[in-house]
């Protein structure tokens, strides 16, 4: 389930903004374009995000191509492409599965189908290509052993704890929106009814629990979060990056949920050849290793 997908050089001329597939395409002539080219800069796709590390490493190093990202929540992604249209300063961006049409219905992204686009399942895409699912994970905890003797294991066992939770912004992140949708889960509700996941946050804020910290790679490295809601894959990489033996990295017992994160192609993008040849290599070789945790998406429903 969790998948950052990359692939063997295929794309089209997304200069021309047509859904073309990539099988239509003079890959030679793409490839030339975006050494030409020679950068691509993108919204929400940091080294220490999922694995977009080793994904920039392999373009850089198959193809000579340099890269630049600056950090941001998927609703900034889409008002910053949005409010610089031709000044574009972004090629690409990685925003939340409920995001994707959100972008498409702002109007500030171009299509594109890689050659693998028959294999990508009809509910991870956008019909005409404005939006594919490159990778999935779960919401989990990770907890600061140093700070938190003991572990909790479950929402209940959150809201009766005596340690700080850090969620992260509801109004522009995916992964915190998903980890009021997973408390709701754990306390009766479902994605119709958020009431219980509200009440439960409320609480917290209430006790004084509930942190301003954004529970990031940075902020854990301070010591500044004590429990994080956050994605498993991000969870995992944070703890391995920090230190293994200072944090735990667990799947709530009492109710998770399964999204993903999708690529979206700036409509204005400055560098649109080697933004291709990036979403045409998510495709084929996966480079992030299955979750260490128990569980198959059966079990989180």
């Amino acid at each position: 389930m969790k998948q950052l997908l990359l692939a063997s050089l295929i794309g089209s001329a997304i200069a021309m903004a047509t859904s073309a597939t990539a099988a239509e395409t003079d890959l030679q002539a793409l490839e030339k374009a975006a050494r030409a080219e020679g950068a691509v800069y993108s919204v929400g796709m940091p080294d220490s995000w999922a694995n977009w590390k080793d994904t920039w490493a392999d373009l850089n190093k198959l193809y000579g191509l340099k890269h630049q990202d600056t950090d941001m929540s998927s609703a900034q992604e889409i008002a910053k492409f949005a409010a610089e249209k031709e000044n574009a300063t972004a090629d690409i961006g990685d925003v939340g599965a409920a995001f994707g049409p959100i972008a498409v219905q702002q109007g500030v992204t171009q299509p594109y189908k890689p050659s693998t686009w028959a294999q990508i399942p009809d509910w991870a895409k956008d019909a005409d290509g404005h939006w594919m699912l490159a990778y999935t994970g779960s919401i989990a905890f990770i907890v600061n052993k140093q700070l938190v003797k003991d572990i909790p294991r479950s929402w209940a066992d959150l809201k009766t704890g005596t340690y700080k939770v850090s969620a992260g912004d509801v109004s522009t992140a995916a992964q915190a929106v998903n980890g009021v949708l997973a408390a709701a889960i754990a306390m009766g509700g479902d994605e119709t009814n958020v009431k219980p996941a509200l009440e439960f946050y409320g609480e917290l804020a209430k006790q004084g629990r509930l942190s301003l910290a954004n529970p990031t790679i940075q902020t854990l490295e301070k010591g500044e979060v004590e429990v994080g809601v956050v994605w498993d894959f991000n969870g995992l990489s944070y703890r391995d990056q920090i230190d293994p033996e200072r944090f735990e990295v667990l799947i709530p017992s009492d109710g998770s949920v399964i999204s993903g994160y999708s690529t979206i192609i700036n409509k204005w993008a400055k560098n649109p050849k080697e933004t291709l040849k990036k979403t045409s290599r998510f495709w084929q070789n996966t480079r992030i290793p299955p979750a260490e945790f128990p569980h198959e998406a059966d079990d989180l429903r």
